[in-house]
């Protein structure tokens, strides 16, 4: 049974988190802070943690950082990292920290869960809903 550890500072969005992805084959478990979230994935070989990047004294790239820093010490596992973003600008923080994966807030329920798969399923998921649509220029421009 898959252990994700949901870290958030905010009851809603952990709310809002389980209600999308809560299934029988999963044990979830709610913390409120990043020093609990990276407690709890090591007591509890966590499989995947989806933390939010802001938190009021831990937030997510410290999160990642932390639990990348004890794998490297064979402290425990190395544990995928899903980040909760607020604004397209915290990608390059997201890429920079390592995690496996991001999306961007307001969350999208289909998105969320895809995400949660691909990390699951050892791979990685990043969020494309912050790319700009490309701009189509009529046939008829083109020659001109």
């Amino acid at each position: 049974m898959p252990v994700i550890v949901i870290a958030s500072d905010s009851a809603a969005l952990r709310k809002e988190l389980v209600a999308t992805i809560d299934r029988p084959e999963f044990d979830l478990i709610e913390v409120s802070s990043g020093p609990d979230a990276l407690a709890v994935a090591k007591a509890k070989e966590a499989d995947l943690v989806i933390s939010d990047l802001q938190m009021s004294n831990m937030g997510g790239m410290a999160v990642t950082l932390e639990l990348r820093l004890e794998a490297s010490y064979d402290e425990m596992l190395p544990t995928p990292v899903l980040l909760l973003l607020d604004r397209r600008a915290d990608v390059l923080l997201a890429r920079r920290s390592g995690a496996e994966g991001f999306v961007i807030k307001p969350l999208d329920p289909l998105r969320l869960r895809r995400a949660v798969d691909a990390l699951l399923d050892g791979g990685s998921y990043e969020d494309t809903s912050f790319q700009p649509s490309p701009v189509l220029v009529p046939e008829i421009l083109k020659g001109a």
